[in-house]
């Protein structure tokens, strides 16, 4: 079975929230792969700019931005299990 979203198909289930949300994972969560200090910075400063609109929409009577911010937020509380893995076998000392 094949799932689309405004006309775009979804190739999973995160790619479904990003195309049903208009919420891109990666943004708030941060990549599955290693990411330089820049390139951190960077994205967390687009991530706050982008959850701070998505809040004044909200506070402006979007509901759907209300659920956005919601679900952003959220988002950036979140850690990838592989990144996590990775630093507790780091702090075990156990190989990576």
């Amino acid at each position: 079975m094949r799932t689309f979203v405004a006309g775009q198909e979804a190739h999973g289930d995160i790619e479904f929230a990003e195309l049903a949300l208009g919420i891109d994972v990666d943004l708030f969560r941060g990549p599955l792969e290693s990411e330089t200090d820049d390139e951190r910075a960077a994205r967390e400063d687009a991530a706050r700019d982008i959850l701070a609109d998505l809040r004044h929409e909200a506070e402006a009577g979007d509901e759907i931005a209300g659920w956005d911010a919601l679900y952003a937020d959220a988002v950036t509380h979140t850690v990838p299990f592989l990144r996590a893995a990775r630093g507790h076998r780091s702090q075990t000392g156990e190989a990576a």
